[in-house]
């Protein structure tokens, strides 16, 4: 299917595709699922961008919050850059856009902006974690009768070998301004390669835990901020949870000690929204020990998927596949039987990107994938009183060797 995402963008920023319809027509899609006939993305309204972060679920079983965008660049913008100003990471922008250069997409070039989402399949309170699509969701409590709102951030993870866990959790402590104690191993280990590392980090802009720290019952990992925010939406690090600086502030405003944590790991998400079933498919995690096809067996097996036919729909089931197998992490509209068919329905943004004097540069990035992530280890909390009579709390991490308390 490469060549036709290739082609799809000559026709996108040519002004030659006039939605999921034309397409469809070039590639002989029965009328019957047909998209609605719309004008050319270059001749559509340039729209304000919706709400990055915030979204109410306003039906009941309602599991789709956003709508995906498209954003046509300047000269110099980035992905890494469109990333952060769109409330997405580096990597959910890769996936959605192949073909399409990272770091010089050139200018007047349409860049589809994944901002959709299919909830993960967990109960809609607290923190949830999906890790294969690197998303946070956050459902804050709500009075009764209110409707459910949903924050979502997009998330660095662990790399390959130290891998972010399932399972659930709680945040037992918090942490402003935390100090990094850096064990022996990693002194030893900057050392050794000429860049030197302080045994203790101040807070300050060279700390790698960012201003606020959530401290979870699983020994040694940490939902945090960071000092380099263009890896968040990667794996980079040794199992905690990085956020963007913005982010991981107003999350630590809200959230307090005894939240539970749940920590998933779902490539496929069917969703449905005013009576249609998505899926929104993310390439599973290369250290993941189940295949894709088990969990895409999952996803047949479960209640929505009956509820839509799947199961006895074979044309249906291939289609499902396909949208697996393209990874894109879009939601697409199974019956459509068009992975291009999100073209059609996509709303066409302003470009409110600002120029970024600290933006990174792709040898900054690259070196970031390439070193070794921050080890961490058991983490202990150190409260004492500052002079205003508040709580000042640092967060310490000791040596140790077993992988299971390393983090970053």
């Amino acid at each position: 299917m490469t060549h036709l995402r290739v082609l799809t963008q000559f026709l996108l920023v040519t002004g030659l595709l006039s939605g999921c319809a034309t397409f469809q027509d070039f590639m002989g899609a029965p009328p019957a699922e047909r998209g609605p006939v719309l004008p050319p993305l270059a001749e559509r309204e340039e729209l304000e961008p919706i709400s990055r972060n915030y979204f109410v679920l306003e039906a009941a079983g309602q599991t789709i919050i956003g709508e995906p965008q498209i954003v046509y660049t300047r000269d110099n913008d980035t992905f890494s850059g469109l990333a952060r100003e769109y409330g997405l990471g580096y990597d959910e922008l890769i996936a959605a856009n192949p073909g399409v250069d990272p770091w010089l997409p050139g200018e007047n070039v349409p860049v589809l902006l994944p901002t959709q989402y299919v909830l993960p399949e967990a109960p809609h309170r607290g923190i949830v974690l999906n890790i294969a699509a690197k998303r946070l969701f956050y459902f804050p409590e709500v009075a009764d009768g209110e409707p459910t709102v949903v924050m979502t951030y997009p998330i660095g993870i662990g790399r390959v070998g130290w891998e972010t866990p399932t399972g659930e959790a709680k945040v037992v402590a918090k942490a402003t301004d935390p100090h990094w104690y850096v064990p022996w191993s990693v002194q030893q280990e900057h050392r050794k390669a000429g860049n030197p590392l302080p045994s203790i980090v101040p807070p300050g802009p060279e700390n790698p835990l960012g201003r606020h720290v959530l401290q979870l019952n699983m020994p040694g990992y940490l939902i945090h901020g960071t000092n380099k925010p263009w890896g968040v939406g990667m794996r980079v690090s040794h199992g905690c949870v990085r956020l963007y600086p913005e982010n991981i502030e107003l999350l630590y405003s809200l959230v307090m000690p005894g939240e539970t944590v749940r920590l998933v790991n779902q490539p496929y998400l069917l969703g449905q929204r005013d009576g249609q079933v998505y899926l929104e498919a993310h390439a599973v995690l290369e250290d993941d020990t189940v295949s894709a096809e088990q969990h895409l067996a999952t996803i047949f097996a479960g209640e929505m998927a009956t509820d839509a036919g799947l199961v006895d729909d074979e044309g249906q089931r291939d289609h499902t596949r396909t949208i697996a197998s393209e990874a894109l992490g879009i939601p697409l509209r199974i019956t459509a039987g068009d992975t291009l068919e999100v073209y059609a329905r996509v709303r066409v943004v302003r470009n409110t990107v600002k120029t970024d004097p600290d933006a990174p540069t792709l040898a900054e990035v690259r070196e970031l994938l390439d070193a070794p992530p921050l080890s961490m280890d058991t983490l202990t909390e150190e409260t004492s009183t500052d002079g205003s009579g508040g709580a000042a709390t640092n967060v310490q991490a000791m040596d140790a060797t077993n992988p299971s308390n390393l983090d970053d």
